[in-house]
Order: structure tokens, then C-alpha cells, then sequence
């Protein structure tokens, strides 16, 4: 096997461990200089040396070191690496014109370093000290479909346009109006029909330090596509969108796709990559370490792959565990024993006004609450929680609370969840791989890392009822399917109860088994419905969508029909527009 030695400097501290992996080294015992101090501080691996005997990474107090034995099949050098012992890409997507490609694999896995390659953002090196030039890169790839690309790229024959994962960058990058943005960016004239196609044009004479997440979204959308290009990138479409813009958005990348014109995607909204794309890769391996791209597969066929976890044709088990979906109806709202309730009431909220009817809270049950931006639900659940003070908050029952935005701060992680390391070290702290982060600071932690936290806490609170809004955001796949067996499993067994707000769809239908669906009108008034069975709730969301949803065959995940397909009218006309 091809074996690689990398080193997380950021987790590396050769001062608190006294140099363990040094001195444990049997190489460096021979006087051979195996594993040594770099000039950064830090230890550095020589792999040419290292006989794979696992010894400093196994021995390692803070999983700095990591000894790795690649696939047999992964015969050539890395495209790309990050230095010496840093993370390394192997392979990479390719366009492919007349499609939309999905990127689907965790966090940490070079799915946007891949992406940066192609869009001749990031100039490859072979896993060599320096950048390749033009000729290594067309011999590198000689023989294949990325050869064409790159030699079309150098040849100026393909014009890019990219949409970068951290939207809510832009107002740092760029001032003035959403109008003046996009009317620098428009080669092709169409700025007043695309702002239209994605719900922007009410906000174009609005400054781009003042619009939301969702618009920022929706604005770097247009601004990608409003460039006149053969082949578009798009890092992480669905960020800070609702389930109705995610669908809207997913309908307009699947038009971009024509014979002259291919599109790429990376997307953790399963339903959503499943829904627009024509084919996937897989990303597997490693996080911060390396990763490997698949060959493309039809988007069915790669999803399914990818929630076995094996890939077939190169042998590689890339999961030690399958993610599975039950065969089974939606189950309804359990109502053996009633926890709590609000009453209808009526709530106003600067400009916007909330109206609910009255609804119940179940012991041993998880509601999932459904809406778009802006119809109240982060209001609500505030209101539910005494954040947002009224007559209606839940009385006499103790209520946790984990908020949409998180906050940072220097406290350590350590601190802060304290009381959930001693109480539920193994239903929580484990599972959700958060030993790691015990020694930094909240300060420190990325989005995904500081959301898993913060859902720890929340559930590491004593109460009967957690209110968790968007715990999803920020995860990856996988995390977020992980995440929501967590919760459900911890609420079954304590015989609590949680409400929960969020926008994934395949999240919320694996979690949930009832749910509160909000209607009414964004930023203006919002109504909180009664809380309902799984089927009636998605019946009444999924009408709205002008959607329906089926099980697929064989992985029982849902999966979003095709407008007009025998199944999508089937189902319309039985009015079953959730899968049973």
C-alpha cells in the first residue's frame, strides 16, 4: 500500500507531550532521523522512513499524528497537498457538459479544494514542493476526460464562473447595493429576469451590508451565473435557505445545464443534490488528512453507494457502518403522556405579527417545526423558550434552549459543557466526537464544531423539554444524520420531549414524528398551526412546494419526484403527497 504521514500542526503541542513521539519512534531509535522537530515548532514525519508501525500516532495525547495506508488501487500522486505531512487530494470531479455534477462527502475532505482546482482558483502541485505548470498538469492527467478540461482551461476555450462557500463574506469584499453588484457582474444582460427567478428583486436597491443570509445567498447565486461562462461552481448552495427557496434555487441550477454549458455542485442537503443532479462523485477517506474522488455515478445510484458506505468497483470500505432508513409509515405523535401545551395567542413583534393555535407536548417525542424565512418560527420558539418575554412561555417545566446563531467566546469547551461531560459523557460528548475539541476555546471551534457543541449543551441542560432551532447548519451529511439519531435516541430514553426548527428536509423526516407547520406571510404575519401527524403536516407543507415525496426503492430515503411524473400525479391526485 501507498502509505502518507500527516500532521495536524494545530493540534500538535511537542511542549505539553515532551517530545512522546520523538522519543517513542523505533526509526529514530536506530539514529535514523524518522520523526522530527521542523522549524515551526512542530514534529514533521519523514514517509520515505516510516515503517508504518502506528506507534506515534497510536501513542499521540492529542491525535496530531496520523499514520495512513492507502487504497492498493490509488496508484499516483496527490493532485494537490498542502506541504509536507498535510492534507493531500487524490483525483478530482469533472464537469461534464449537458449535466449537473454533485460533490457529496463530510467536512475536511477536499471537496472545495477540488472544486478551487478546477475553477483555477488554487494551481495544483502534484504533491510536490512547488506548483506544476501547464505540460506536468496535461501529462499528469494524459489518457483522460480531466486531460480535455485542462488543455481547454490553458487554451482559454472554458470560461469559469464560481460561487464560493462563505457568502457571508461578501459584505467585507464589496460595498454599495445589491443593484450595483449585480449590474457589474451582468455579461449577459438578463439581471432584472434572474433577480426575479430567485425572489431578489424586492431587495435590489437594499445595501449588501443590511440583507440576510438567505438574500446573501441568493444574490451570490445570481452573481455567479449573471457571468458569461461554459462551466459553473457552486460551493454550498443551500445555506441559510428555506425548504421553498432550496427547491426554488435547485430548479433553477438544473436549467443552467445545456450542451454548452456544465455545472458543478457540492451540497449537503441529500434531497436537494438528489433533486438537480444528474451524477455524483463520492468523496471519501480521511477528514483533514486526505481525500479521494470517486468516478461519477447516476445521482441514485452515488447516493445510495454513499449511505452503504462501500464502493464496489474499488473495493474500498470507506464507512465502517451503513446509514439506513426504516421502511416504515410516518409514525404519528406519540400521546400516551402529555408533558405540556400553549394556548392560542396572538404576539406582536415590531412590524411582524405571530398568531398560534393552541398545540400539546408529548413525553418521549420530537416535533419538527416547518416554515420559510421569516414566518415566525425563530419567534416562537424564543417566545416558548421566556426568551422573548409574554404570558406564554412553557410554565413550571424546565425548557433548554440552543439558539440559531451561536455565540463564541474565550471560555473552553471544557468549561462550557461541564455539566454534560459529567452527566452524559457516553449518550452525548462521545458520539458526537467533541473529546477532541475539550482543550480550545469556543473562540476556536468552526461552524460545524461550535453547532455540535452547542447541541451538547443544550440536550447536557436538565429540563424536560429542548428547543433546538437549525441544528442541522454548518454539519455535513453525515453529521447531521448522526446528530439527529442522537437526539432522537436521548429523547426516547429520558422521556422528554424537543422541538425542533429546521430547513433539511431528510433531517427533519428522520428525526421528527410530528410536526408544526407555519403558514402566513414572511416578515409580515405568521401562523403557528396545531401540531400534527407526520403525514398531515408534510401533506400541507408539501402542497405549498407543489412537491411530493416517495421512498426510494433500496435505501428508503425520500426522495423528491419529478413535476409531472406518473408517481408525482399519482400522488397529487390521491392527495398522499408524502410517501406512506
Amino acid at each position: 500500500m501507498t502509505r502518507i504521514a500527516v500532521v495536524q500542526k494545530e493540534k500538535c503541542n511537542p511542549i505539553k507531550c515532551q517530545d512522546l513521539c520523538i522519543k517513542l519512534c523505533p526509526i529514530n531509535r536506530e539514529e535514523k532521523n524518522c520523526i522530527i522537530k521542523g522549524i515551526s515548532g512542530k514534529v514533521e514525519v519523514d514517509e520515505k522512513l516510516c515503517t508504518g508501525c502506528g506507534i506515534c500516532s497510536n501513542r499521540c495525547p492529542f491525535d496530531a499524528i496520523h499514520i495512513i495506508n492507502l487504497p492498493e488501487e490509488l496508484k499516483r500522486d496527490p493532485i494537490h497537498r498542502y506541504g509536507k505531512n498535510g492534507f493531500a487530494l487524490y483525483n478530482l470531479p469533472i464537469p461534464i457538459f449537458g449535466k449537473v455534477t454533485g460533490i457529496v462527502g463530510v467536512n475536511g475532505i477536499g471537496k472545495s479544494t477540488a472544486i478551487n482546482i478546477l475553477a483555477g482558483l488554487l494551481n495544483p502541485n502534484l504533491g510536490k514542493e512547488k506548483d506544476a505548470d501547464h505540460k506536468e498538469i496535461i501529462e499528469y492527467f494524459k489518457g483522460t476526460e480531466a486531460q480535455n478540461y485542462f488543455e481547454n482551461i490553458i487554451e482559454k476555450k472554458i470560461k469559469v464562473a464560481y460561487k464560493p462557500q462563505q457568502v457571508d463574506l461578501i459584505p467585507k469584499q464589496t460595498k454599495g447595493t445589491v443593484n450595483e453588484l449585480l449590474t457589474r457582474v451582468d455579461e449577459k444582460n438578463k439581471m432584472k429576469e434572474i433577480a426575479k427567478e430567485l425572489d431578489i428583486s424586492n431587495i435590489l436597491d437594499r445595501d449588501i451590508s443590511k440583507i440576510s443570509g438567505g438574500e446573501l445567498q441568493r444574490v451570490a447565486i445570481a452573481a455567479t451565473v449573471l457571468k458569461k461562462a461554459n462551466v459553473y461552481f457552486f460551493d454550498e448552495l443551500t445555506s441559510f435557505l428555506d425548504i421553498k427557496q432550496r427547491i426554488k434555487v435547485g430548479k433553477f441550477i438544473k436549467k443552467l445545464a445545456d450542451e454548452d454549458t456544465a455545472v458543478l455542485v457540492i451540497e449537503h442537503d441529500l434531497i436537494i443534490l438528489d433533486y438537480m443532479t444528474d451524477l455524483v462523485h463520492m468523496m471519501y477517506g480521511k477528514q483533514g488528512c486526505y481525500g479521494i474522488v470517486s468516478q461519477p455515478k447516476v445521482t441514485r445510484m452515488g447516493i445510495n453507494v454513499y449511505l452503504e458506505g462501500y464502493l464496489k468497483e474499488e473495493n474500498v470500505r470507506f464507512r465502517p457502518y451503513k446509514i439506513k432508513f426504516d421502511k416504515k409509515p410516518p409514525l404519528e405523535t406519540k400521546k400516551e403522556s402529555l408533558l405540556s401545551s400553549w394556548p392560542s395567542f396572538d404576539k406582536k413583534i415590531g412590524s411582524f405579527s405571530l398568531e398560534a393555535k393552541e398545540g400539546e407536548i408529548y413525553s418521549s417525542s420530537v416535533l419538527g417545526i416547518l416554515g420559510e424565512n421569516g414566518i415566525g418560527k425563530t419567534s416562537f420558539v424564543k417566545i416558548l423558550a421566556g426568551e422573548i418575554k409574554t404570558n406564554y412561555a412553557i410554565k413550571n417545566f424546565r425548557v433548554s434552549y440552543k439558539p440559531q446563531y451561536l455565540e463564541k467566546s474565550e471560555e473552553p469547551v471544557a468549561i462550557f459543557l461541564k455539566d454534560a461531560i459529567k452527566k452524559h459523557n457516553n449518550q452525548l460528548i462521545l458520539p458526537l466526537n467533541i473529546k477532541p475539541l475539550l482543550e480550545k476555546n469556543l473562540n476556536d471551534l468552526s461552524g460545524g464544531e461550535l453547532q455540535k457543541v452547542a447541541i451538547a449543551k443544550c440536550l447536557g441542560t436538565d429540563a424536560e423539554i429542548y428547543l433546538l432551532d437549525e441544528p442541522s447548519a454548518y454539519l455535513d451529511v453525515e453529521q447531521r444524520l448522526i446528530i439527529s439519531k442522537i437526539i432522537r435516541d436521548f429523547i426516547e430514553l429520558s422521556g422528554k420531549s424537543a422541538l425542533i426548527v429546521d430547513h433539511d428536509l431528510m433531517f427533519i423526516d428522520y428525526i421528527s414524528e410530528g410536526l408544526v407547520v407555519f403558514s402566513g406571510i414572511p416578515a409580515k404575519k405568521g401562523l403557528v398551526n396545531t401540531p400534527t401527524t407526520m403525514q398531515e403536516g408534510m401533506n400541507i407543507f408539501l402542497k405549498e412546494l407543489e412537491i411530493t415525496f416517495r421512498r426510494d426503492i433500496d435505501s428508503n430515503r425520500p426522495r423528491a419526484n419529478k413535476p409531472g411524473s406518473q408517481t408525482d400525479e399519482k400522488q397529487k391526485k390521491e392527495n398522499k403527497l408524502y410517501y406512506t
